[in-house]
């Protein structure tokens, strides 16, 4: 028996009337959840053509030998910055009608889905088959979790590296941060939850023909003060000439199936979330500046810059909604575009809700390279906190030459 995948009724229809498009392939990406049981998918979405391959089209039908393995990972990758915590790009599909036989009878011509899985990790593998199955309001039941995590985020600049490269350095401090959210505890409802019981546990189930909505659970993420299981501090000091400051509100959320989930498996879900959210701020944000400015801008002066906000989106057919950035100056029909291409989504203007308010980088003054003076004045500031760090030693030696002088004296005496 195969991997299961249960997936939403819609689906069927949206890949139907891809088949009916007049071209020999059609390929795009299967967007959905995975669980230890069975896997859900609640969305299909086409690849976007190129420029280059309409005007390849125009010229003749096009071959699967032209399949384009790079954009089609470069679509995944900006589609995954628009789902909420718990969905993810499952796989891809392609549509692929058979040759036209000679005779012209096109009209008997007879589609099926069929559905394989491959172990990526092994080139040697052999397709599996997978049992594709329809349900209708696939995620009608399922459970949301959402949060506001304050962000306060500190990204010293060290006087010593020999560059102050900002997307860089931004990455360093956000995989630190990560850690601490990975280490947080999250209160759901105002209750800590074992990991391994059900979310679900002591709520009522839907039966019969009562429509089932979508339960929306309040967390709060504590965040530990102390690191490490040690009580003793590790802090050093260190000699910086700049540094990166993240501040904000953010607000996350995620989705998990209603089939038995744990609570392990959401809280996981919305830590992806928290993570993922503010990283890829801080791409989209790099980004902007690279395409305005130039890609040889790498190191920059005092700056002050927004972080794109979060806005989300509900979805026909589906009590999910999915997520996409906004800059302050960008207009709604940009969002609404981005959204078609992306997601093959009309969306509009009325539905598109932006959850916060504006988040904040901050870039301190940074020292190219220093000069004589300053490289002594950082030498002398590095020698007095190596001393300012030994006093102690050096006090209690001199205590202790001290007491053995007068213990001399005294016994001498």
């Amino acid at each position: 028996m195969g991997r299961t995948y249960l997936v939403e009724e819609g689906i069927g229809q949206y890949l139907t009337e891809l088949s009916t498009k007049v071209k020999p392939y059609v390929t795009g990406l299967l967007i959905g959840q995975c669980s230890p049981q069975r896997d859900y998918v609640i969305r299909a979405v086409r690849t976007p053509p190129k420029e280059q391959q309409q005007q390849e089209e125009s010229l003749g039908p096009p071959k699967l030998a032209s399949l384009d393995e790079e954009w089609i990972t470069t679509h995944a990758s900006q589609v995954s910055r628009m789902l909420p915590g718990g969905l993810l790009v499952l796989g891809v599909f392609m549509i692929a009608t058979p040759e036209l036989a000679k005779d012209g009878q096109n009209a008997l011509r007879k589609h099926r889905v069929v559905c394989r899985t491959y172990d990526v990790q092994d080139p040697k593998s052999s397709a599996k088959p997978a049992d594709w199955k329809y349900q209708n309001a696939l995620t009608a039941s399922w459970v949301a979790l959402g949060c506001t995590v304050n962000v306060n985020i500190h990204i010293p600049l060290l006087a010593t590296s020999p560059n102050h490269d900002l997307e860089k350095n931004t990455k360093n401090g956000l995989n630190r941060w990560s850690k601490q959210i990975e280490d947080s505890v999250f209160l759901i409802n105002g209750q800590v939850k074992d990991e391994d019981t059900e979310l679900l546990e002591g709520q009522k189930k839907f039966r019969g023909n009562t429509q089932p909505s979508t339960q929306i659970s309040d967390v709060k993420v504590l965040t530990q003060l102390c690191q490490g299981a040690s009580p003793r501090s590790t802090a050093t000091v260190q000699v910086c000439s700049g540094s990166i400051n993240l501040r904000g509100a953010v607000k996350c959320r995620a989705y998990i199936h209603s089939n038995k989930p744990k609570v392990k498996e959401a809280i996981q879900a919305l830590k992806r979330d928290i993570i993922n959210t503010l990283s890829d701020r801080c791409e989209i944000l790099f980004e902007d500046l690279i395409l305005n400015e130039g890609p040889q801008k790498k190191n920059f002066g005092r700056e002050y810059h927004v972080l794109p906000q979060r806005l989300f989106v509900p979805v026909a057919g589906s009590s999910v909604m999915l997520s996409d950035y906004k800059f302050g100056d960008e207009a709604a029909g940009e969002i609404q575009e981005r959204f078609v291409e992306m997601l093959d989504q009309p969306v509009q203007a009325e539905d598109m809700h932006i959850a916060e308010d504006i988040s904040t980088v901050d870039i301190c003054p940074v020292t190219d390279s220093p000069s004589d003076t300053q490289q002594a004045q950082l030498t002398k500031a590095t020698l007095l906190l190596k001393l300012q760090q030994n006093m102690g030693l050096v006090v209690a030696a001199a205590v202790a030459v001290l007491a053995s002088i007068f213990s001399f004296n005294y016994f001498s005496d």
